[in-house]
C-alpha cells in the first residue's frame, strides 16, 4: 500500500499540493483526476521521489520514500514521466533493457534478458524489438516505454498521463493494457489521467484533486456522481450508465 500523509509542495506562495493525505491499496488501477493545475502530476512525482515535498510523508509498503536507498525504491516502484525524450537512438530492445538497470547496474544477466523478452511479448513488441524507437508510431512508442517500466519488475507502476498524444483507438488499447497489468500480472497501476470516462471504466479507485487539495477518493460508482464531479470541475456533468459503466456527458 502507498500511504500519503499531509504532503505539501509550494512554489513561492502557491501550494501546488496542499496537505494531501490518501492511501493507494495494493493491486488494481488507481486514477488521479482533476482539472489543469490541480496538482496531479506533482503528487505523482512526490510519491515517486522525483520531487521532494516540503511537508508530509510517503511510504510504500512501509518503506519511507524520502529516506530509502535509491536501489531499494527502484525495485519497489517504477515511474513513467509525461515527457520521454530520447537523446540517443535506441532500438526497442535497448530501451526496454533500461528498465533492468536497478537490478544489474548496466550488466545484463540471463534473468534480465528473460525479463526484457517477457515485457516485450506482453506489450506485443517482439516483432519490433530491433526497430529504432524513433521509427515507431505514437501508440507503439508508448507501448515501448510501458514495456521498459514493466521490465523493471516492480510491484507499483506510476504513469503520468500515459494517454498523452494518443488517438481514441490507441487510448482504448492502452487502458485495456493497463487493466491487464493488474488483472494478469498483479501489478498496482497508478496513473494521472484527464479523461474521466476512461478513469470510470478502467479504475478500481479514483483520487480527485483540485487547487492542490484532495477533494474525493473512492470507487467510480462514488466519484461519477453529478454533484461530486461539479465539485471537482465546476461544471454540470450528466451521468449515463452504459453497459454497467458510468459515463460523464459534458459537451453540452
Amino acid at each position: 500500500m502507498i500511504q500519503v500523509t499531509g504532503v505539501t509542495k509550494t512554489y513561492g506562495s502557491t501550494a501546488v499540493v496542499d496537505g494531501v493525505s490518501c492511501h493507494i491499496k495494493e493491486g488494481g488501477v488507481t486514477s488521479i483526476i482533476g482539472p489543469n493545475g490541480a496538482g496531479k502530476s506533482t503528487l505523482l512525482s512526490i510519491i515517486s521521489r522525483l520531487l521532494k515535498s516540503d511537508a508530509g510523508s510517503v511510504t510504500v509498503d512501509g518503506l519511507d520514500v524520502s529516506a530509502a536507498p535509491g536501489k531499494d525504491l527502484a525495485r519497489k516502484m517504477a515511474i513513467l514521466r509525461q515527457d520521454n525524450h530520447l537523446t540517443v537512438r535506441l532500438t526497442v530492445r535497448d530501451l526496454v533493457g533500461f528498465g533492468r538497470y536497478p537490478h544489474n547496474g548496466g550488466r545484463p544477466t540471463a534473468v534480465c534478458r528473460e525479463k526484457i523478452e517477457q515485457a516485450m511479448a506482453f506489450l506485443d513488441l517482439t516483432e519490433l524489438a530491433d526497430r529504432f524507437v524513433d521509427e515507431l508510431s505514437g501508440g507503439q512508442r508508448q507501448r515501448a516505454f510501458i514495456a521498459m517500466v514493466l521490465a523493471q519488475d516492480t510491484d507499483y507502476l506510476l504513469l503520468d498521463e500515459p494517454l498523452n498524444n494518443l488517438d481514441m483507438k490507441h487510448s482504448v488499447e492502452m487502458m485495456r493494457l493497463l487493466r491487464r497489468l493488474t488483472d494478469e500480472l498483479g501489478k498496482t497501476v497508478v496513473l494521472v489521467i484527464h479523461d474521466i470516462n476512461f478513469a470510470s471504466c478502467y479504475s478500481d479507485d479514483i483520487i480527485a484533486m483540485a487547487d492542490g487539495k484532495l477533494l474525493h477518493q473512492g470507487p467510480p460508482s462514488e466519484i461519477m456522481q453529478p454533484e461530486v464531479l461539479k465539485d471537482i470541475y465546476e461544471i454540470d456533468i450528466r451521468i449515463e450508465e452504459i453497459e454497467g459503466n458510468r459515463i460523464g456527458v459534458y459537451f453540452a
